[in-house]
């Protein structure tokens, strides 16, 4: 069970970097104001839906404790980015604020994961 967790730990870092990924590479053009949401994003942000709920399963069938809390919080913040992006990926520029917004609730999503015990 444990490889198996784990091979779902890393599909979820995989996620985090494509969506933090495609933030960072468009920084520069959200400083142009022509910033647009990449298909990696949006792809990035279900990766990490679909382990982080395969994770609270699995963690959760190994009889490991689970922070409900944390979880809801998490799942909440990824629920608003997923909705961001999901709504506005097929426009060629999105606004400075909302672009902005994605790039903080997934800075914040990872300082929630790492910093709460």
């Amino acid at each position: 069970m444990d490889v198996l967790i784990n091979v779902f730990v890393a599909l979820h870092i995989i996620g985090i970097a494509s969506l933090l990924g495609g933030f960072l590479t468009q920084m520069k053009a959200m400083g142009e104001n022509a910033a647009r949401f990449t298909p990696a994003m949006l792809h990035g942000a279900l990766t990490m839906l679909v382990t982080g709920v395969a994770l609270v399963g699995l963690n959760q069938a190994d009889d490991q404790t689970v922070n409900n809390i944390k979880i809801g919080v998490k799942l909440a913040v990824l629920i608003v980015i997923l909705g961001l992006v999901y709504v506005k990926r097929d426009e060629e520029k999105v606004d400075k604020p909302m672009f902005a917004a994605v790039g903080a609730l997934t800075t914040a999503n990872i300082f929630i994961a790492t910093l709460w015990t």
